[in-house]
């Protein structure tokens, strides 16, 4: 699944990056429960291996890779952001997963390389 290119080389798909997004957060945090003491290393993995796939394919694209991890607790998180690019090859896409003690929010923007 990782491995699959979008239709067009130079536009980028935020379902094809969605996707390699999900499946990095499955493998890292997918039957584990919220820990403190892990946080900054989980959100490290998430986001090189993220990082990683993306590059893997091939695009001539900048990639900037966030993640927000927290404890289901019952309070609020609000995130916004904005870009000033150009919206005909640039592109953002954001992955939200939980499971019963945590929430992982990933945000990706990628920034074509114009050669």
């Amino acid at each position: 699944m990782m491995e699959e290119h979008s239709k067009a080389e130079g536009t980028f798909s935020g379902d094809e990056a969605s996707s390699i997004v999900k499946e990095c957060v499955e493998v890292i945090l997918c039957g584990v429960d919220y820990d403190e003491t892990r946080v900054n290393e989980w959100m490290s993995a998430v986001i090189e291996q993220s990082l990683t796939h993306l590059v893997k394919l091939g695009k001539a694209y900048k990639y900037i890779v966030s993640c927000i991890i927290m404890q289901k607790r019952g309070g609020g998180l609000h995130t916004a952001s904005s870009s000033f690019w150009d919206n005909t090859t640039d592109g953002t896409c954001a992955v939200r997963w939980e499971n019963r003690t945590m929430y992982c929010i990933v945000n990706v923007f990628a920034v074509a390389i114009n050669l």
